[in-house]
């Protein structure tokens, strides 16, 4: 058991797609009694596999004479949904005042993917020796949290009977929103539109983020500024106030909030100064802005689906020179794109139980085409077990299969698309569907394909094209529409953009990590914008 001790460690590789932190609480129930006259020590040490090594990220407080510890340090890891990060929790009892841990004794250690702990939320294992036998009784409980305050507020505000601040016309206010600094000076938060040539404004509402506003506490003072806007930069002061959110909050559509605005130099100089016109809060709501991992604690299963292209053009796949070719290491571009998507994927499919599809074969007995058949020649359960699953039901029928054409998409689209349709009934976001297509080259059915994508649009699911071989995929980046919208043959556009392509001869001579990391750096948005478009809040999502 090699661990390797670094206290510092620099942020995992690919940290601009870094979506948020996660916060993991450790619990152990059971665990190894090694003290000879009280019980175990015991304290947990966090290691993450970075570049095939494990290394330290953190370690709890030690947990005196006391074998089901709950852990009061938590452990706080960046996640990234398109990165394996292998995790391993390993369990010492303190002996010594010694940081150095072989001087401990081991309790037991339990290895998963950060994946795999979010996509259940909770999750509770047995411990293992270095031997791979259980820790005799010994487990280990870990919980994942986001650790974002994802609250947004959204205020609706106008004056009334401003200060007419210009001589040869009224004013043109605008507001300006402060919170206080660390520093105790007030902080610029938010400016709002500047509206013309009038003492009644009526600002348009808008949205920040709860945290910039207030630092996520409803109840701290922030400070309201109102100024008249000179196109000369110097803005003539109006009058000013100081309230809460939760004060604000008490705005409703029927009984807005009116505040004074108050310029204390005029309210010193002049005894009868009652205000220079009253601001009023219209409405002021808070909601919550769910990201992708709050759909993914919420309990949104990630269902996975491969399309693999059996056309003629791949060639023979006993010739080496066949793109379905499996050289003596046992891979080829096929079976690597299948890994690299797939065993992300997979840790956020409960059952992990996938549909593998072909197209563009001539199938045993009666040799007619194809366009979407089970690989595993089941049509009734399509579905492989696991990765893996796909890989073996992918080498065995091969040698079964007819290479043939045309290279059609759009029946595979529209089969993972019937499924996603059902899924449009569900009240919260408990189901996303995401559809791998593999092919070698150019697509037959543009108009059918192109037509498939647009309804599919509508519907919880993405599409990600991996293209294999040396072929021209300027069709494939037509339907990725990152350039411009994709419209169906008949004008009809797209709701959004849900496919990704990726040539796989850009990544041939990379690690593999970064082909998932191309393939899927636009799925979280995708999914989140679709659940927001629908007005879908997560399965167990608290009220803001």
């Amino acid at each position: 058991m090699a661990y390797t001790v670094t206290p510092t460690l620099a942020g995992p590789v690919g940290s601009q797609y870094c979506v948020c932190k996660v916060e993991l609480s450790v619990c152990g129930q059971n665990l190894l009694d090694r003290d000879v006259t009280s019980k175990s020590d015991p304290f947990c040490v966090l290691f993450m596999e970075v570049n095939g090594k494990w290394v330290e990220l953190d370690r709890t407080e030690t947990a005196v004479n006391n074998l089901n510890p709950a852990f009061a340090k938590k452990f706080i890891v960046d996640y990234h949904f398109e990165e394996v990060q292998k995790l391993r929790f390993a369990l010492f009892d303190q002996d010594k005042s010694s940081m150095q841990l072989y001087e401990h004794d081991f309790l037991g250690e339990f290895s998963c993917t950060l994946g795999m702990i979010v996509s259940s939320k909770k999750i509770t294992r047995t411990l293992l020796l270095g031997n791979g036998k259980p820790a005799g009784k010994g487990m280990i409980t870990i919980a994942a949290q986001e650790l974002s305050d994802n609250r947004v507020i959204t205020l609706s505000m106008a004056g009334r009977k401003l200060d007419k601040k210009d001589l040869f016309g009224k004013s043109d206010p605008f507001l300006e929103f402060y919170k206080p600094g660390d520093d105790g000076k007030w902080m610029l938060v938010h400016r709002t539109e500047v509206i013309k040539y009038t003492l009644d404004p009526v600002w348009k509402p808008f949205t920040v983020p709860l945290v910039s506003l207030c630092d996520g506490d409803v109840e701290k003072l922030i400070k309201v500024m109102c100024y008249d806007y000179d196109s000369d930069g110097g803005h003539d002061f109006i009058g000013e106030f100081q309230t809460s959110v939760a004060r604000m909050c008490e705005a409703q559509e029927a009984f807005p909030l009116e505040l004074e605005c108050i310029n204390p130099k005029k309210q010193k100089k002049k005894k009868n100064y009652k205000n220079s016109g009253i601001i009023i809060v219209k409405s002021c709501k808070i909601t919550r802005d769910f990201s992708f991992l709050d759909y993914i604690l919420g309990g949104c299963q990630l269902m996975f689906t491969v399309g693999i292209d059996f056309t003629a053009s791949n060639g023979n796949p006993r010739d080496p020179s066949s793109l379905h070719y499996i050289n003596p290491m046992g891979t080829n571009e096929y079976l690597s794109a299948i890994w690299a998507v797939g065993q992300i994927i997979q840790d956020y499919d409960s059952d992990k139980m996938f549909p593998a599809l072909g197209f563009g074969a001539q199938l045993p007995p009666d040799w007619k085409v194809s366009h979407e058949f089970a690989i595993n020649f089941n049509p009734t359960n399509p579905f492989c077990s696991g990765v893996e699953g796909i890989v073996q039901a992918y080498s065995a029928c091969l040698p079964h299969i007819r290479f043939y054409g045309p290279t059609n998409f759009s029946p595979i689209v529209n089969h993972v698309a019937r499924f996603a349709a059902q899924a449009t009934q569900q009240e919260a976001a408990s189901q996303y569907f995401i559809l791998l297509i593999i092919t070698d080259g150019v697509i037959s059915d543009m108009d059918e394909t192109r037509h498939a994508v647009v309804q599919a649009s509508k519907l919880p699911m993405s599409i990600i094209i991996v293209g294999v071989g040396n072929a021209d995929f300027a069709a494939m980046e037509f339907l990725d529409g990152d350039s411009r919208v994709l419209r169906s043959h008949t004008g009809e556009e797209a709701v959004r953009d849900i496919v990704q392509f990726v040539p796989f001869r850009d990544f041939r001579n990379a690690p593999k990590e970064t082909l998932a990391k191309a393939v899927l750096a636009e799925l979280p948005q995708q999914v989140v914008q679709y659940f927001k478009h629908q007005n879908l809040p997560p399965i167990n999502s608290e009220p803001a």
